[in-house]
């Protein structure tokens, strides 16, 4: 695969390269691509978070009915 990054990113792996954390471009951008999954993997859990304290925030104020195991068993028959 070749890849034309352009002259700001090519220097910046240079000084990634230079600095020691990575030993050539291949492994530049294998920990780059890593970083980025990661930061996305965060971002989803960081919008369940939201998400999830949303609705808790809702069922604090009364706008949600909750209902527990037991009712529910009891509604379906079981």
């Amino acid at each position: 695969m070749n890849i034309n990054l352009g002259t700001p990113y090519e220097a910046t792996m240079k000084k990634i390269i230079e600095k020691g954390y990575a030993g050539n471009q291949t492994e530049v951008i294998r920990q780059a691509l890593l970083a980025y999954e990661r930061m996305i993997d965060e971002e989803e859990v960081r919008l369940v978070n939201k998400a999830i304290n949303s609705e808790m925030e809702e069922i604090r104020a009364g706008k949600t009915r909750v209902y527990t195991h037991e009712q529910v068993k009891k509604k379906l028959g079981l």
